[in-house]
């Protein structure tokens, strides 16, 4: 039996899949080769086990469906898994210093696949191919080999692509060799070399699954992005001395304001979970500002947006909807801002530059009709039957398919991002903010309305209704975010985009 995933995450489907989560993680610069020697060092993981020639799976720059475990094999600390078709692991600075090739694998599904070894980017050059087949179990070890078609001269970024017809995780990596070992491990970590050629999204903190932030104080851990303090205090005071506007008889007393926004663009990118990585996610939906593998939260607050409040330049993107294999047109995408706490008068507004990601796009399990979760649905007339599969509802004549996706809404009131980028984020105990996750913050809901009747033929490019799932990065001007806190939020009184109150 594996050892669970971090109890954030939500508890597998053990019948279709050990792990449901999509992370990617960023390192840059703190992993480093010493080029000639075969020999990789890397500071972001302390049990991380030296050993002349080889590269501990764990040293990966960058992951896409990995997490990291304690491992029962020897000359490694942890072992990557949960890796299953598409998944991929970056390392960067490699020293190729031979053609013969091992890799430390155990795998407990019986499909079987392979690690595919591939230069700069997912889809480059083959290195070389490891066959993967069913050892017995998930820490039954064993070294698989394989010839690299070449040995480039050089440092070299190698990417480990996972490929099988699998649905479920198919192997755990332990450390690879490239080539034989030509000297040895030194006694303490050599200085990281320079950053990799693929850029960074500017401001983000290298990442590694497992870690946790650091007492106050100290240098933040991997993956953890802290607040800008100094700028968030001053926002904080300026917030704290607004007046809120009188409510006006005849309003709705629900803490509620919004924003409207129309397609920006779709790409294959996603600045949160794959920043400066062109092409690496699936297609996305993008509202707001136009967005790709570059954006951050400076280059938002200077762009123009599609959406109507005032003030708003924050992004917010979604997989795209496909019927029959293209895209299926937006009608409407709103966002409402509210508040689940039962005290709304302590909702504060965004801290600056908050990034969180809600949803699993790598959830993919059915969503009959009740099944309680993920569940597209019909708007504005009545579902009359599901497609074939029983996953999409099908609707009358005059309505709509339509997705909710309700964000997190308690902060930790110290980072803006975190590896999974969910764990700095909490949901509300009894109603209130607490342990944790001590602040409250506006409530996201995305109401995404699809020019579509539902039924056959549709999927999202991340899979299945399932893998439904939202980001947002925070753009708002503070001038226009504070006042809606203040008057609409904290009142518990409805608005609109502005500061003017609704009722019915």
């Amino acid at each position: 039996m594996r050892n669970p995933p971090p109890a954030h995450v939500a508890p597998p489907d053990r019948a279709r899949k050990r792990r449901r989560i999509a992370r990617i993680t960023l390192a840059s610069g703190v992993a480093a080769a010493l080029v000639g020697s075969g020999i990789y060092i890397a500071g972001a993981q302390a049990e991380e086990v030296a050993v002349p020639g080889r590269i501990q799976a764990e040293a990966f720059a960058a992951q896409s469906g990995a997490q990291t475990e304690s491992t029962g094999d020897a000359d490694g600390g942890r072992n990557v898994g949960w890796l299953g078709n598409g998944d991929w692991l970056r390392y960067d600075g490699v020293s190729i210093t031979g053609a013969d090739l091992k890799a430390r694998v155990a795998a407990n599904n019986t499909d079987g696949g392979a690690v595919e070894l591939r230069l700069g980017t997912q889809t480059g050059a083959l290195l070389a191919s490891f066959p993967i087949a069913h050892t017995g179990g998930w820490q039954k070890w064993t070294t698989v080999t394989a010839t690299a078609a070449s040995v480039p001269a050089g440092p070299q970024t190698v990417f480990a692509v996972m490929k099988s017809a699998s649905r479920s995780d198919f192997v755990n990596l332990n450390w690879f060799t490239f080539g034989s070992a030509t000297g040895s491990t030194p006694s303490t970590s050599p200085t990281p070399a320079s950053p990799p050629a693929t850029p960074t999204a500017p401001g983000t903190t290298p990442t590694t699954p497992g870690t946790t932030p650091t007492t106050p104080g100290t240098a933040p851990a991997a993956g953890w992005v802290p607040v800008d303090q100094a700028r968030w205090d001053k926002e904080l005071a300026a917030f704290d001395k607004l007046t809120p506007k009188p409510v006006t008889p005849g309003t709705t007393r629900v803490p509620e304001f919004h924003t409207d926004c129309e397609l920006a663009n779709s790409a294959p990118d996603d600045p949160i979970v794959v920043p400066g990585l062109p092409g690496a996610s699936h297609m996305h939906t993008f509202f707001g500002p136009k967005i790709d593998a570059f954006t951050t939260t400076d280059k938002l607050l200077n762009s123009t947006t599609t959406c109507n409040a005032p003030g708003d330049l924050s992004a917010y993107w979604t997989p795209e909807l496909r019927k029959d294999g293209k895209p299926v047109p937006m009608k409407s995408f709103r966002v409402y801002y509210g508040s689940r706490v039962k005290d709304p008068s302590t909702v504060k507004p965004f801290p600056p530059g908050l990034r969180m990601v809600e949803g699993d796009a790598k959830k993919q399990v059915d969503t009959p009709k009740n099944a309680g979760s993920n569940q597209f649905w019909c708007a504005g007339s009545a579902e009359t039957g599901r497609s074939s599969d029983g996953n999409w509802p099908v609707c009358a004549s005059g309505g709509n398919l339509i997705f909710q996706l309700v964000f997190k809404d308690c902060w930790d009131g110290k980072n803006i991002d975190s590896p999974d980028h969910k764990s700095h984020m909490g949901d509300p105990v009894n109603g209130v903010c607490t342990g944790k996750y001590p602040v409250a913050v506006p409530n996201l809901s995305f109401m995404v309305n699809y020019q579509s009747l539902g039924g056959n033929g549709l999927s999202l490019s991340s899979g299945k209704p399932s893998s439904m799932h939202g980001d947002f990065m925070n753009a708002w001007d503070p001038t226009h975010l504070g006042p809606l806190v203040k008057s609409c939020l904290n009142q518990k009184a409805k608005c609109g985009t502005e500061v003017t109150f609704a009722g019915g």
